[in-house]
């Protein structure tokens, strides 16, 4: 599950800060989308604009006639270009914040330029958010943003709590465009929250095991630290709930991979179904250990957290051993054609290759896009939307819009492959 979290990572070393000038100058304009701040780069002289060739969302039923008016859209992302004045320079960490909203911005201004080759139009409104409170708060307050008909940003979980407490009537959604932090953090009954929350993952996990597997038993195996119970009280509470509470779940605290206490209620012939909601090495190493010595007596089905997609110390061979499933919000299909058509365009306009942020920001763009081309933005649970990175089934919740999909993905042949 990748998307930006509350601690934000260190600079990999890979980019430098004259590229990200460069890069930000290079990148392309369509003359139907009008960014007005500074953040936004000019056109070179005689370049096209680039096209990529997309399917749009499938429409279930007739689609409204366009707006009047051509929508504003106001990005806020943290360019941090106060770094550029004289006696200030980017940290690694201002530095890595700026280079999100760079590869972001690009994949969100390539979706919409691809709109634009289909007829519609939009203005684009670029602000440096700074990953700064008191700026998210003026921001709030600056009459640009609250005059648009779409707001995406702020980026980092803090300052979009301030800024949609400084805004908390906004009458246009706002979109949290890369973090999975929990609607509930922010209470505002316009947010849309586009990377399903860890809850969802929970749900989802409940829903394979239910439907697909349907063991009359499931193993919770706990490290005891509290924050696990984000995804355990989730869990239960959709467990109990499809399966008219048939499945019995027996939760153990794990001490040094002991796992013998269990045994007598194990089942030799059917599947016995374990959930490790933890993400802490040790505890992994060790616990992972104990299951393989089980998995050679009983059958094994291991559901992890999301975050272990991104945990190189686990080992994918043991992994697979164990049946190991996880879900994902964030799976790629390079072989599928949209896919393609995004990466060539993407490199042959910026010169470099698209990360995970310029991939959520052109899903984002096109999906969003599309919905105030039509004129019809509030409007976000009539069809999903298949993005490149995942499918956009969004709900209307007291906090807000949240999207609810998760893929389950199984370990094999050394890889993770779809399951559904």
């Amino acid at each position: 599950m990748i998307s930006v979290r509350n601690r934000r990572p260190l600079l990999s070393g890979s980019k430098y800060l004259v590229y990200f000038f460069i890069a930000l100058i290079a990148a392309a304009c369509s003359p139907k989308v009008r960014p007005v701040t500074e953040p936004v780069p000019t056109p070179k002289k005689g370049e096209k604009k680039p096209v990529v060739k997309v399917q749009p969302p499938k429409e279930a039923k007739p689609k409204p006639s366009k707006p009047a008016k051509t929508p504003d859209i106001a990005l806020l992302l943290p360019f941090g270009l106060d770094n550029v004045r004289a006696g200030n320079t980017y940290t690694p960490v201002t530095l890595r914040e700026a280079d999100i909203a760079l590869d972001y911005y690009r994949g969100f201004k390539l979706a919409l330029d691809s709109l634009t080759g289909r007829g519609y139009s939009f203005k684009l409104h670029v602000f440096d958010s700074r990953a700064d409170k008191s700026q998210a708060h003026s921001l709030a307050l600056n009459p640009a943003v609250r005059n648009s008909d779409l707001i995406v940003g702020p980026v980092f979980p803090e300052d979009l709590k301030t800024f949609v407490n400084a805004y908390p009537n906004s009458p246009q959604p706002v979109v949290s465009p890369l973090s999975a932090a929990s609607p509930s953090t922010f209470k505002s009954p316009e947010l849309v929250t586009v990377i399903p929350p860890l809850e969802y993952h929970a749900r989802g996990a409940a829903k394979y095991i239910t439907n697909d597997i349907g063991p009359k038993k499931i193993f919770v195996l706990k490290s005891g630290y509290s924050e696990e119970n984000d995804y355990i009280i989730p869990f239960k509470k959709a467990i109990d709930s499809l399966s008219n509470k048939r499945i019995q779940v027996v939760y153990l605290t794990v001490i040094h991979g002991q796992l013998g206490s269990l045994i007598p209620q194990l089942s030799a012939t059917g599947q016995n179904v374990f959930v490790m909601p933890s993400t802490d090495r040790h505890f992994l190493d060790v616990t992972l250990r104990g299951l393989d010595s089980l998995h050679n007596s009983y059958p094994v089905t291991l559901i992890g957290h999301p975050s272990w997609v991104n945990l190189s110390f686990l080992k994918p061979d043991l992994l697979e051993r164990l049946d190991t499933h996880i879900t994902s919000s964030d799976r790629i299909d390079y072989k599928a054609a949209n896919t393609i058509n995004f990466l060539a365009a993407y490199r042959r306009i910026y010169k470099v290759e698209p990360t995970a942020y310029a991939i959520k920001g052109f899903d984002e763009g096109l999906y969003f896009g599309s919905l105030l081309g039509e004129g019809d933005v509030k409007q976000m649970d009539a069809d999903d939307f298949k993005g490149l990175h995942n499918r956009f089934t969004l709900k209307k919740t007291n906090l807000g819009w949240v999207n609810t999909h998760v893929g389950i993905y199984k370990y094999s042949n050394f890889e993770l492959k779809k399951v559904e």
